[in-house]
Parts: structure tokens; C-alpha cells; sequence
């Protein structure tokens, strides 16, 4: 169709979908990366990896909108993890890694300090040790 001031322009721009899903948030438009269900039945809001097909009832978050999800009063927000990213190291699992190190470095400290001859009260079959790893002598028959 065309007017006096030329051709007229549709309010779509085009009939090209992006394979990109975006955040559901008003004026974000960065891709989505996990997907909002509210469980109103448990008072719970649901936060998982991006389904694989956008839902009526559900929402597409970004990374940043994702992380900053607060739910209402009286809510509970559960997190899955997502299978495919890998998991983040928690402070426990420092904290233990921490102890293993200070734990494996112990031994030869003690057999410096005793000068080689090995703990005293340590198990008669143990011949060495390293870290959590004992040799133990074969018993006699």
C-alpha cells in the first residue's frame, strides 16, 4: 500500500523470530539463562537452568536478574543447580581442601622434627606414611 508520503510501514519490523530467548524483565533485553516458576500452592518460586521452551506461566531471567531474585514475604526461593555449568566452590569445600593440604603437610613435618625415626605410639605394622597413605609391614605367620 502506499500513501501520499510513500510506502506504508508495518508496526513489526519483521517476520524474523530471534532464536535467542531474552529476559522477561521490562527493558532488559540480554539473553536468558534460567527460568522463573512460581509454585503459589507452597509459596515457593522456583529458579532452574532455561527450559527448553517458553512457557506461558513462566519466566525467562538473565544472568544478573537471575542472581539479584528475591522472592515475597513468607516466600521461599529454591535454586537448581544447572547439570551442564559447573559447580562453584563453596567455602566449606575451601575450608576442606584447606585441611587436606595442612593435613598432607604434617607428616614430614613430624618425621623432621623426630628425626626420621617416625610418631611415637604409631602402629607397629605401619612401616611410613604419606598424607593419608600408610605402608604397612606383612605379617609374619
Amino acid at each position: 500500500m502506499e500513501s501520499r508520503r510513500g510506502p506504508l510501514k508495518s508496526a513489526v519490523p519483521s517476520n524474523v523470530v530471534s532464536l535467542v530467548r531474552r529476559c522477561s524483565r521490562t527493558a532488559c533485553g540480554r539473553p536468558a539463562v534460567a527460568t522463573l516458576t512460581y509454585v503459589y500452592a507452597d509459596s515457593t518460586a522456583v529458579l532452574g537452568p532455561l527450559a527448553t521452551y517458553a512457557e506461558p506461566h513462566c519466566y525467562d531471567l538473565c544472568a544478573e536478574h537471575s542472581e539479584r531474585l528475591t522472592a515475597p514475604r513468607g516466600w521461599e526461593v529454591v535454586r537448581l543447580a544447572d547439570g551442564s555449568a559447573p559447580p562453584r566452590p563453596s567455602g566449606d569445600d575451601l575450608e576442606a581442601l584447606a585441611n587436606a593440604v595442612r593435613e598432607a603437610a604434617r607428616p614430614q613435618e613430624r618425621t623432621a622434627e623426630a628425626g626420621g625415626s617416625g610418631r611415637a605410639g604409631a602402629d607397629p605394622m605401619e612401616v611410613a606414611r604419606r598424607g593419608h597413605l600408610r605402608v604397612l609391614r606383612s605379617p609374619e605367620s
